[in-house]
C-alpha cells in the first residue's frame, strides 16, 4: 500500500510546494502538459513573487458541469502547485443540488442569491456537496498525482456558522439552515498544505447549536482566505466580471476599490451579490486582492492568479490617495452555488 511520500511509477512523489518532485516517465512533463497550449504557470508573470503564498479558489458555475472545463480547472490548480503556490479550493454545487432536489420533488427556491434550505434540503446539500461534487473534483486533481484531499467545513471544526437571514427589499427573510461563518479553525487545512497537498473544501459548516448549515460557497471561500492569510482570492463564475452599465453595456470594470464596491453592493443582482460581498470582506480583512473571473473560459484561473491586468474584475483594498474607476451598476443574475 502506498502512502504520502511513497514513489510509484506514474505518480508524483511527495513534495512541498516549490520543490521539484523526483521525475518518473510520467511526472517529468506533468507541469507543462497540464496546461496544454497555455504557458506553464512557473513562467507566467508574478510566479516568483507568489511562490509559497496561499491562493484560495472558489470553483463554481458552468466549469463544474462542463467536463472539458472541469478537467482544465483541475489542470490549472495542479499548475499552481507546480509553480510553488499553495492552492486551496472551495467548491460550490448549485446546479447539482438543484438537479437532485428536482429528482426528489423538493422545492428549489432562492432569496437574495441564497438557497432556501429546509432540513430536507440540507440533507440533499450535504450529500451532494461532500459525496458527489467534492469526490469528482478530488478525483480530477488526483488524476495528475496524489495531490488533493477533500474535507467539509464540519471536519475538525474548520468552519463554524450561525443561522443567517436573507435581506430582501430591506426586510429580513427566514431562509432556513443557511449559515454565516463566524469562526474558522485552520489547523486541518494548514496541515494538508504543509504536507504538500491541495485541500478541497465543501461549504458545509457546523453550528454550536448542533445544527449543520449550508454556507454560500463564495462567502465560505472568503472566510477561509482571510483565516489562512491568503495572498489572493479568485472566484470563478459564469459572467465576464462586474459590468459597468448593465444591461446597457457589457463593458467589464477591470478594477475597483473596496470602498467603491461597498457603495455598489445594494444595487447588484442577487446572483452576483454574494460573490462581490465575499471579495469585499476578503480585501477588507487583509487579502491583498480578490478577482472574479469567467470560468467558462479555459485556463481563466491561471490568468486570474498571475496576470497583473488579467481578465475579470479585481477588488483591492482602499488606497491612501483617492482613485475612482468608471461607475458600476448591477450585473446579470446567476444562480447561487450552494
Amino acid at each position: 500500500m502506498s502512502g504520502p511520500g511513497t514513489t510509484r511509477t506514474g505518480t508524483l512523489p511527495h513534495a512541498r510546494p516549490g520543490e521539484a518532485p523526483a521525475e518518473t516517465a510520467t511526472t517529468a512533463t506533468t507541469a507543462t502538459a497540464a496546461a496544454g497550449t497555455v504557458t506553464a504557470a512557473a513562467d507566467l508573470p508574478w510566479a516568483e513573487e507568489l511562490r509559497g503564498r496561499t491562493v484560495v479558489v472558489k470553483f463554481g458555475g458552468n466549469a463544474m458541469v462542463d467536463p472539458a472545463l472541469h478537467r482544465t480547472f483541475a489542470q490549472d490548480v495542479v499548475e499552481l502547485w507546480h509553480a510553488g503556490l499553495r492552492p486551496v479550493v472551495v467548491h460550490g454545487g448549485g446546479p447539482q443540488i438543484s438537479a437532485m432536489l428536482d429528482r426528489l420533488d423538493l422545492e428549489v427556491r432562492f432569496e437574495a442569491g441564497l438557497r432556501v434550505t429546509t432540513p430536507e434540503t440540507m440533507d440533499v446539500v450535504r450529500m451532494v456537496l461532500t459525496g458527489q461534487v467534492q469526490r469528482e473534483l478530488v478525483g480530477a486533481l488526483n488524476a495528475h498525482g496524489p495531490f488533493a484531499v477533500g474535507l467539509s467545513g464540519e471536519d475538525a471544526h474548520t468552519m463554524t456558522a450561525v443561522r443567517r437571514p436573507a435581506w430582501v427589499d430591506g426586510r429580513s427573510v427566514d431562509i432556513g439552515l443557511v449559515g454565516e461563518v463566524v469562526a474558522v479553525e485552520t489547523a486541518a487545512v494548514r496541515a494538508l498544505l504543509e504536507a504538500g497537498r491541495i485541500p478541497v473544501v465543501s461549504p458545509v459548516a457546523r453550528g454550536e447549536d448542533g445544527e449543520v448549515y449550508n454556507v454560500n460557497a463564495d462567502l465560505a471561500a472568503s472566510a477561509l482566505a482571510v483565516a489562512l492569510g491568503a495572498d489572493r482570492l479568485v472566484v470563478l463564475t459564469d459572467v465576464e466580471g462586474l459590468y459597468a452599465d448593465w444591461p446597457h453595456s457589457t463593458e467589464v470594470v477591470s478594477r475597483l476599490t473596496a470602498g467603491e464596491l461597498d457603495a455598489l453592493l445594494p444595487g447588484l443582482a442577487s446572483g452576483m451579490l454574494p460573490k462581490m460581498e465575499g471579495c469585499l470582506r476578503a480585501v477588507r480583512a487583509g487579502v491583498r486582492a480578490a478577482r472574479v473571473v469567467d470560468g467558462r473560459v479555459p485556463h481563466a484561473l491561471l490568468g486570474g492568479v498571475f496576470a497583473a491586468d488579467g481578465p475579470g474584475t479585481t477588488v483591492v483594498p482602499d488606497p491612501e490617495p483617492d482613485a475612482s474607476p468608471a461607475p458600476v451598476s448591477a450585473s446579470p443574475s446567476e444562480e447561487d452555488d450552494a
